[in-house]
């Protein structure tokens, strides 16, 4: 299974760098069996039934982008050096991997301060990364990050923008709820509280869960056989209760659906048996391309990837990889928006 069978040509114009406004007037490609039908977001009450159940990433999009001054006394005075930060994860102890640019102007032991609340201390550097110690915990470090972080736009929109106080809203879901993502579950960006509202009229039955989405997700492949790839990990979380509410959909013959690539990976990895969940709560690094045996997802909801990327592998795993080539060329001939801020797809196999 080679790279090259993932690529496809991809207009620079077809890019989103603005979400849809309102969300749900996304356009919304459904994809079931051979049919395809081009539709709005706004539409996706009508392609759901009593007893589904969906699934959705409750985590939350930390303004992991920093601009910060590293102070240094030098035999010719202060020197000061503009450094700016990307948090990219957790690390144990409360510390944070990050990158920073320039690194060569930091050293171990160094401060970096982002604002008059906001310092971090650099307590290690390795491989072009850095390890950095904040000096608020808690409540203290979210509001003090709020007031000082911008999103952390995906390269692709950053390379032609530069993230603005819009996209404090604009990337991050209604349902946001636990912090620790440096990047956006997308799909869920298409859904608004009525939408939710009026699914739930329906009789579509939600389940949360949790997987703070890494910088890892955009990585590139770089080896030429695809199984060689070595995926990134990310801490996920299904609880007892989540667990039990999947369990229950699957045992009554109702489908599961999750939405976006993150919630998909995620309860595909605390799968334990076809049709069957159990709690789990720790990284995940599953790497789901073509020939994988789906065991929960029972259809998918996400916006169109990139070419040769793990996302485009996951969903030709889904669908197969002849299927989501038409899907992909009808998506480019008819003007569907890509990646993060793009429009959205329902893949039912």
């Amino acid at each position: 299974m080679k790279l090259d069978d993932f690529d496809f040509d991809l207009p620079d114009g077809l890019i989103a760098t603005r979400p849809a406004r309102p969300r749900t007037a996304a356009k919304l490609l459904v994809a079931q069996g051979d049919t395809i039908s081009d539709l709005q977001v706004s539409d996706l009450v009508d392609q759901f039934r009593a007893g589904d159940r969906l699934v959705l990433n409750n985590t939350k999009v930390i303004p992991a982008r920093l601009n910060g001054t590293r102070s240094r006394m030098t035999p010719q005075g202060e020197a000061v050096a503009k450094i700016e930060v990307t948090l990219l994860e957790p690390a144990p102890g409360g510390e944070w991997v990050a990158l920073a640019k320039p690194l060569r102007k930091l050293k171990e032991g160094e401060e970096v301060r982002f604002s008059d609340a906001l310092s971090a201390t650099v307590t290690a550097i390795d491989a072009g990364q850095m390890r950095i110690a904040f000096n608020l915990t808690g409540a203290d470090f979210d509001a003090a990050l709020a007031e000082a972080g911008a999103m952390p736009l995906p390269p692709y929109i950053a390379a032609l923008r530069a993230p603005d106080e819009a996209d404090k809203t604009d990337y991050q879901t209604v349902f946001a709820r636990h912090s620790g993502a440096v990047a956006a579950p997308t799909a869920s960006l298409h859904f608004t509280r009525e939408l939710l509202e009026a699914l739930a009229a329906k009789g579509v039955a939600f389940t949360e869960v949790t997987l703070h989405v890494g910088a890892g997700t955009f990585l590139p492949v770089k080896v030429e056989d695809v199984t060689t790839h070595r995926m990134h990990a990310e801490w996920g979380e299904v609880t007892a209760q989540a667990a039990a509410e999947i369990n229950a959909t699957k045992a009554a013959g109702g489908r599961v659906i999750p939405v976006g690539t993150t919630a998909l990976r995620l309860i595909e990895s605390a799968a334990v048996a076809e049709r069957r969940v159990e709690p789990f709560c720790r990284t995940t690094d599953i790497f789901i391309y073509p020939g994988y045996q789906f065991r929960i997802t029972d259809a998918l909801m996400t916006n169109f990837h990139l070419p040769k990327s793990t996302l485009l592998m996951l969903v030709s795993a889904l669908m197969g990889q002849d299927r989501v080539r038409r899907i992909y060329e009808h998506a480019v001939k008819n003007g569907y928006r890509f990646f993060s801020y793009g429009d959205a797809s329902l893949l039912i196999p």
